[in-house]
């Protein structure tokens, strides 16, 4: 008997497989960790502190390793950073014209890059929306107070 093709064969659902859902649910936890992590930090265990002074002295000797991993070490990366620039205030959906001006002037001095302008613009994209949707929910609510509009005018007699 050969080999099933792509079409032949069962879908994920008939052979019993749900979508996110773990074949071993009882499986490894999360927070374990393997044999080798745990030797490694068995040797380790009261070394860290001759080993940091170790590396520090190495690094400022000129050992350009050592001095990585210290300064690695010492500054975490920097995953995001403060992107200053003049943005007018934005309060409602009007205002996000000269938001969005102000990211783009930010962009062509070079303060700002693009996918940090692209984050801003999503941003202000979203305040739109949020300030949209409150305005037609206000708008949904004063129509439920106020009672609902006639679909139709009232016919005139002629």
């Amino acid at each position: 008997m050969g080999k099933q093709t792509a079409r032949e064969q069962p879908k994920a659902a008939e052979r019993g497989i749900v979508p996110d859902v773990s074949g071993n649910p009882s499986g490894r936890s999360k927070d374990s960790r393997d044999k080798t992590t745990l030797a490694i930090a068995a040797l380790l265990e009261g070394e860290a502190e001759g080993l940091t002074r170790k590396a520090i002295e190495r690094a400022l000797e000129g050992d350009a390793t050592a001095l990585r991993l210290c300064l690695e070490r010492l500054t975490p990366p920097c995953r995001d950073r403060p992107t200053p620039f003049d943005m007018p205030a934005v309060t409602e959906a009007a205002d996000a014209r000269d938001a969005f001006a102000a990211v783009l002037r930010a962009i062509a001095e070079g303060s700002m890059t693009l996918s940090e302008a692209t984050t801003a613009a999503k941003l202000i994209s979203d305040f739109v929306a949020v300030d949209r949707k409150t305005e037609t929910d206000r708008k949904m609510r004063a129509r439920k107070v106020d009672g609902p509009r006639p679909l139709l005018k009232t016919p005139r007699r002629i």
